[in-house]
């Protein structure tokens, strides 16, 4: 059986990560602190899109990351979920959230 403990530390890491990010994304666009003008207030919303589309990105990503430490736990963590081959470690290594081999996923 492959080591998952190495694996296990970096989707841990990555989803402390991911979530000290939302919550900072979500901190912004609630704007806590919007000045009083409306002129100011308009240039402080400008961004809110891009902000929501980042916490949109990241909270998808920590749903993989999640459901790849649910695969460590049940043992299919390096099994391609198309073809039922091994991921190979390179891949994991970039993409360690990865569902499939890199065959699958071209």
């Amino acid at each position: 059986m492959q080591n998952t403990e190495q694996y296990r530390q970096k989707l841990n890491a990555l989803k402390d990560e991911l979530s000290t990010r939302i919550k900072a994304i979500d901190k912004d666009i609630r704007h806590e602190d919007l000045s009083k003008d409306w002129e100011e207030q308009a240039t402080e919303r400008e961004n809110d899109e891009v902000l929501d589309a980042l916490g949109n990105a990241s909270e998808q990503e920590l749903i993989m990351v999640n459901a790849a430490l649910k695969r460590i736990d049940d043992g299919s963590y390096f099994q391609c979920s198309q073809c039922g081959e091994d991921i190979s470690e390179e891949r994991l290594e970039s993409l360690p959230f990865t569902t499939t081999c890199i065959q699958c996923a071209e």
